[in-house]
């Protein structure tokens, strides 16, 4: 075994070279490298490295084939390979076939040209005598070749009980034969390729052959892993050791980034200036999350030195010059798509920090800091505008929120309902065999049988007999059981996306008050604040979380225990009982943000084909949230204790969040003119005639179709009081009606008609 070191499940990083790949992936936690060659090479039915061909012929077509006429066809595609072979130079069978070149990538059955029998001999036999070990393919000289047959034909000759110990438990993982056949053949072909017995596979091979696999595009896609089922495994089975990761994703993902490589990527020109930033980024890190990290690194080294090197290359320090610094404002305030930018402060900020620290730093280290010291550029008059921007930020925010607000419960009865739809349909299928109908909810069905009936965990299929669609009824159950369960559970709890995937079995507490009552508490595990909260548990959020640990321990006995990858950090946590986690990769695993962002935007599609008011808009897990906010303060909920269900710091940002209505202020203010029209004679309000008030609410449609749906409020000062205190239907009472002149400080005057239609023009 060749690990660098011990290590656990959590991504650690090593000084050795090795090889990098694009992307967040290459390998951290161990290194790739091919098995060094055997001793003994393995030969369970004998050395035929340089047996004569007929003897390979008559020991091939015997050990493969029991009936007569299939040991003539074997003979015949066996004679065909090796007369094929002996016409290249070498000793050795092993020996030919390297300088026939097939090892470059070139298929065997080329050699046949146009003859397909010819080609299909050629290639069966490749493969038996790739099994027999008579030759020994390189990884490109293997996969070039296709083999339908390859996994029975290897163990057959390998014979080896660990490989077959490895077999049994790939056949009992659930999924499709097709992922497990892959599986086995995965495993058969790193033997082949490498010449080994099981016995031999380490960490660092398996793990070659999978970088080696993507590095040539053969496992299927460009950006997959090679070997991803077969890791966890033989993890499992204890052939690969405790301090190896437990899965393939966990061996190939870059985890984090040190400082230097993180500037290193941006290529700087100077670098002196390269140094400094290192330095600088490496002594704030000490005080920063990981993800902030990065973006401190991303806005002082790409958005900021790298824009000015293009700007005037031979810059050598900090101290810029007026045309240099305006022609990098000037790049900032537009992306590169051409849209203007809308953080413009955040790089401004991070920036004008950098010259600050510098100039207090070199007070206390003159002779490390000093030489950088230069004026700030940033003045005050470029963060003038900071808070009129954060504002306007606020308020996208804000109108996020109102176009939210209304299709929030319709999200949730969709997602609701759908689950509920398909786990009668789910139930009712379960209750007969394939080939049988069955009624749903009115409908009648037939359910059909899968095409691979030696799954695990047979899939359910079911045809509707009357529109003949066919549904994926268990893999649509679950996918809507967890969109269900996400959506309530942010919904109604005011989680982070982050906070929702960390959630765990432990999370659920209980809390016995003074009276003996006992509450169902939510613990939240630090997160954005690093600080942990507790949430007590409604009767529908408790509903919600009792639905997850029930499906846990009707499909595993139990909530299973397994790891989680935090984008954020880069770094794999320790192993727990997450509420909300998946299969994936061969193993149990817990859900990513990406994972429940998706959910949801697939609940959004879903809808858009029946709602139009979905089409252009998307739920983000944080819509949730401030969603969540909203309800709680305007039903009345003191603001502070608001605060502490969020997990603010500051109430004053739960008090951004609250963005529809602000109740307080508008109850208060209709007690204010209750009291006002109270001391005034009855006979001076009286309510509108129908056609008034139908001429007052055309003016919201006119506007609703010249500017589009809007919830701002207009300029005009007499249409935004005609908008925030629309004149009510003929069933109000007197008391909340639309303020008069006297109530707004004039004299009084006539109810007239024409003065409401002038309010609504």
């Amino acid at each position: 075994m060749r690990l660098k070191g011990p290590t656990t499940n959590r991504v650690r990083r090593h000084d050795a070279e090795g090889p990098v790949l694009d992307g967040i992936y290459a390998p951290t936690a161990i290194l790739p490298a091919p098995p060094p060659p055997p001793s003994r090479p393995p030969r369970s039915l004998g050395d035929f490295s340089t047996a004569l061909a007929e003897d390979i012929v008559n020991f091939t077509a015997d050990h493969f084939s029991q009936s007569e006429t299939i040991k003539w066809k074997q003979r015949s595609h066996m004679r065909a390979f090796l007369g094929h072979l002996a016409a290249f130079p070498g000793d050795t069978w092993q020996e030919r076939w390297e300088a026939s070149g097939h090892d470059e990538g070139r298929p065997v059955g080329d050699a046949a040209g146009d003859n397909r029998p010819l080609r299909m001999k050629l290639n069966c036999a490749t493969g038996q005598a790739f099994a027999l070990r008579l030759v020994r393919p390189t990884l490109l000289g293997f996969r070039c070749n296709r083999f339908f047959h390859y996994s029975p034909w290897f163990r057959s000759v390998a014979q080896d009980p660990l490989l077959e110990e490895f077999c049994r438990r790939a056949d009992q993982l659930p999924m499709s034969q097709a992922r497990r056949t892959r599986a086995k053949f995965d495993v058969c072909c790193a033997l082949t390729v490498f010449g080994i017995d099981l016995k031999d596979l380490t960490p660092e091979a398996l793990l070659h052959y999978a970088v080696e696999s993507r590095k040539h595009e053969l496992a299927g896609e460009k950006s997959s892993f090679a070997g991803t089922l077969a890791w966890p495994i033989l993890h499992e089975m204890g052939h690969f050791p405790a301090s190896a990761p437990r899965s393939l994703r966990g061996a190939v993902t870059r985890g984090q980034v040190p400082v230097e490589e993180a500037v290193d990527r941006h290529q700087l020109h100077n670098r002196e200036m390269r140094d400094l930033l290192v330095e600088y980024i490496r002594r704030r890190s000490a005080g920063l999350d990981y993800s902030t990290l990065r973006q401190l690194t991303n806005l002082l080294v790409r958005t900021f030195w790298k824009q000015i090197e293009k700007i005037n290359p031979g810059q050598k320090d900090l101290k810029l010059s007026e045309e240099t610094f305006t022609q990098w404002k000037e790049w900032l305030m537009v992306l590169p798509d051409g849209k203007p930018r809308l953080d413009v402060d955040g790089p401004m900020m991070a920036v004008r920090a950098l010259y600050l620290d510098l100039q207090s730093w070199a007070a206390a280290e003159p002779e490390r800091w000093a030489k950088w010291v230069a004026p700030c550029p940033i003045r005050d008059a470029d963060l003038r505008w900071f808070q009129v921007r954060r504002r306007r930020l606020q308020e996208r925010m804000a109108n996020r929120t109102r176009d939210r607000q209304p299709l929030l419960p319709i999200l949730s009865q969709h997602v609701n309902d759908r689950w509920h739809r398909l786990r009668t349909l789910l139930d009712a299928a379960l209750t007969v065999e394939n080939g049988e109908e069955f009624t749903a909810e009115g409908v009648t069905w037939l359910r059909v049988s899968t095409k691979d009936q030696r799954h695990n965990r047979p899939p359910v299929r079911a045809v509707n007999r009357a529109t003949g669609e066919l549904i994926h009824v268990s893999k649509d159950e679950g996918i809507a059981f967890w969109q269900w369960a996400i959506v309530e559970t942010l919904r109604l709890a005011g989680l982070r996306a982050e906070e929702l995937t960390e959630l765990t079995h432990l999370s659920v507490r209980q809390y016995q008050r003074p009276n003996g009552e006992v509450v169902a508490l939510l613990v939240v595990t630090p997160s954005k604040s690093d600080r942990e909260r507790i949430i007590p548990l409604s009767a529908e959020l408790f509903h919600v979380v009792a639905q997850v640990i029930r499906r846990h321990r009707n499909e595993h006995g139990t909530v299973p225990v397994c790891v989680r990858y935090d984008s954020h950090e880069r770094t794999w946590s320790e192993s727990l009982p997450y509420l909300f986690q998946n299969f994936h990769g061969g193993t149990q695993r817990g859900m990513s943000s990406t994972t429940v962002w998706r959910l949801i935007g697939r609940a959004c599609d879903d809808l858009a084909l029946t709602h139009p008011q979905f089409k252009d808009i998307r739920f983000a897990p944080h819509d949730f949230r401030r969603l969540f906010a909203t309800e709680l303060v305007n039903n009345g909920l003191p603001i502070h204790i608001g605060a502490a269900l969020l997990g603010h710091l500051d109430i004053r940002t739960t008090r951004g969040y609250v963005a529809v209505f602000d109740e307080d202020v508008i109850s208060n203010y209709h007690q204010f003119l209750a009291r006002r029209r109270a001391e005034r004679p009855k006979e001076e309000y009286r309510d509108p005639t129908p056609e008034e008030w139908t001429d007052f609410q055309e003016h919201f449609d006119k506007r609703r179709i010249e500017l589009g749906s809007c919830g701002l409020a207009i300029r005009n000062p007499l249409r935004a009081r005609a908008r925030l205190h629309p004149l009510p239907d003929a069933q109000r009472q007197p008391q909340d009606a639309a303020p008069t002149r006297r109530d707004r400080g004039g004299p009084p005057g006539p109810p007239q008609a024409g003065r409401h239609r002038g309010l609504a023009r």
